[in-house]
């Protein structure tokens, strides 16, 4: 019984294996995601990936300053509140940060797999654009 024959990787322009640079690109969030976006030349995977990386980065920046904001204001509201109202406030705050958190996390690892995996996993409404943007 013989052994089956290897399977080739495709290779991107960078040299690197398809799957490698398009998980690569995740790796240092939008710095990486630039770097094999530009570099890139005829890999639509890792392009893809790359714009995606991009977008997920600048979304996540995006979220993160308006919920600080939201965060420091409501805040200096729930300081003037009576004792206990002002606790449950504090720790509907802390627990939306845990989601936010947590959320970013498991679709940072789902984008991973998905990369390494060769597939073009499209996140909602981002993953549009990264498709849109990583075809030109």
């Amino acid at each position: 019984m013989q052994n089956p024959p290897p399977v080739q990787t495709p290779k991107s322009s960078t040299g690197l294996d398809e799957n490698i640079a398009a998980l690569l690109a995740y790796i240092f969030h939008w710095v990486s995601g630039l770097i094999f976006f530009l570099i890139e030349k005829e890999s639509r995977l890792v392009r893809f990936h790359a714009m995606q990386s991009i977008l997920l980065s600048v979304v996540v920046a995006v979220v993160v300053i308006a919920l600080l904001i939201i965060s420091f204001i409501v805040g200096l509201i729930s300081t003037q509140l009576p004792g206990f109202l002002g606790t449950i406030v504090s720790l509907v705050i802390w627990l939306v940060w845990m989601v936010l958190w947590f959320g970013v996390l498991i679709a940072w690892i789902i984008c991973l797999v998905k990369a390494f995996q060769s597939q073009y996993f499209k996140l909602p409404i981002i993953g549009n654009f990264a498709e849109k943007f990583s075809a030109k």
